[in-house]
């Protein structure tokens, strides 16, 4: 599974995750305490004598494992109404900031309920009070680290490899395509054309048409041209560049500045045009594989 990552990750918007939304939070709740009660029964991390306890060591473990989870549905329940009135949008950062004020009330409730589980004089102690919270920081933070890592070896079982990043490839212009210009044969010789292929963007095909993207001197144009998509591409396989991401769509992998999606597929998008190329599922692995001997070329 290949991960690539930027300085600009945490700030990216992204999709408000399914494991937040209301329809799944009981659910991701419901998670979150059969995988706590499970590592405090099977680890027992409390450091306190048996003495002290005033019930049994199981139905401590069911309250401090019912605590968070019914603190992150109630959190994200509040979040959740919030953000029907449009508050932000959200990122990488917004879900470590949130994340981390759940875990926060998590430690500060295991605190107020000392006095509940133990006896013990200094219950109410500072001592106790960050005791109980730098252990749910840390905890919790290792859980989240290890919740998202499972989610994301999933995803990549889903049949292809998961992208967070795609680094946009960087080479010579001569290096690129061996001639700028291409003669492109048709079905009917009046409709042959010479194309200049190191200003074409991307091609969408639009039946027994073409639809040409290209770039230049900084304005995006487009052109119908009459051929298949499949006849065009093979006049293009002797260049690597130029890769058949989808059955709709041909893109020049050069241009390509920003990657998003995951294993279901990605969506192709280039600098000055809104213009986005979809990546079908079925094409992710052989994007990855000739990203990956694109960027070893042109490092060389």
């Amino acid at each position: 599974m290949e991960i690539y990552v930027n300085r600009e990750h945490l700030l990216k918007e992204i999709a408000y995750p399914r494991r937040y939304q209301t329809d799944r939070l009981l659910r991701t709740s419901a998670v979150i305490f059969i995988i706590i009660l499970i590592f405090l029964l099977l680890f027992k991390p409390f450091g306190v004598s048996g003495p002290e306890q005033k019930m049994s060591y199981f139905l401590i473990c069911c309250i401090h494992a019912l605590s968070p989870a019914i603190i992150l549905y109630a959190y994200f329940r509040v979040l959740n109404s919030l953000k029907e009135r449009k508050v932000g949008a959200w990122t990488l950062l917004r879900e470590y900031t949130h994340v981390g004020a759940v875990l926060l009330l998590a430690g500060t409730a295991g605190f107020l309920m000392r006095d509940l589980i133990y006896y013990n004089k200094d219950n109410w102690s500072l001592h106790y009070l960050l005791e109980e919270i730098i252990n749910a920081l840390i905890a919790g933070s290792l859980f989240y680290i290890l919740l998202r890592l499972t989610g994301f070896y999933f995803e990549s079982q889903k049949g292809s490899p998961f992208v967070l990043q795609f680094i946009p490839l960087q080479c010579e212009p001569d290096v690129a395509v061996k001639q700028s210009l291409l003669f492109i044969k048709t079905q009917v010789k009046q409709d042959d054309f010479s194309l200049c292929l190191n200003d074409l963007v991307f091609v969408k095909a639009e039946g027994n048409y073409i639809e040409l993207t290209s770039l230049k001197d900084g304005q995006f144009n487009t052109e119908l041209k009459r051929i298949s998509l499949t006849q065009f591409d093979l006049q293009l396989s002797e260049y690597p560049n130029f890769f058949r991401c989808h059955r709709a769509y041909l893109v020049n992998m050069l241009y390509i500045e920003k990657v998003s999606g995951n294993s279901q597929g990605y969506s192709l998008s280039f600098g000055g045009t809104a213009s986005t190329v979809p990546v079908s599922r079925a094409q992710l692995e052989s994007f990855n594989g000739r990203y990956a001997e694109l960027q070893l070329k042109f490092s060389a």
